[in-house]
């Protein structure tokens, strides 16, 4: 496993095929950072289903009201949920879109963002300022690759479980 420098902001996400550590930028998007952490170490994000999954694109996830498999699941409302808390206010960087990073999923409003985020598969500068980069994978992105493709996927793979590592 990666070494963790900052195990505060440190998410370990389990997948089916094992553990996808991602580092959060806590000095670029301090409260995308901060929400990732609440709603992580309350549970919420546990059962959470990739809801849209596009090849060569990204993995988008973390609709804990409509996407949480193990509750009242729809797969057709995965997706247009958040949580129970407000919406964040967009923080823009110069932090391009690369492989690995994580960007906060939202509406057209750039400040709709809630509890939805997507890993990039691939290199996606042309999202690059209109959507909050928060944080990057440093170990497993396989396991991210493996993730069921499809909008909505017949079978959706699910985070298993997501932890701060200051806290697993």
């Amino acid at each position: 496993m990666a070494d963790i420098k900052d195990p505060e902001n440190t998410i370990l996400m389990e997948l089916k095929g094992g553990t996808v550590v991602i580092e959060l930028l806590a000095d670029v998007a301090p409260a995308h950072t901060a929400r990732m952490k609440e709603l992580a170490r309350s549970g919420a994000y546990d059962g959470v289903v990739f809801h849209r999954v596009i090849e060569g694109f990204m993995a988008q996830t973390g609709d804990v009201k409509h996407g949480n498999s193990t509750a009242d699941f729809n797969i057709r409302m995965a997706g247009t949920g958040g949580s129970d808390l407000p919406n964040l206010p967009a923080e823009f960087s110069k932090l391009p879109h690369d492989r690995g990073t994580l960007g906060a999923a939202r509406s057209q409003n750039p400040d709709s963002a809630n509890s939805q985020f997507f890993i990039n598969f691939k290199d996606n500068h042309f999202l690059n300022g209109q959507y909050t980069v928060y944080g990057r994978v440093i170990d497993g992105m396989e396991h991210v690759d493996a993730i069921t493709r499809g909008e909505p996927p017949a079978q959706p793979d699910t985070m298993i479980s997501v932890k701060v590592a200051a806290d697993a």
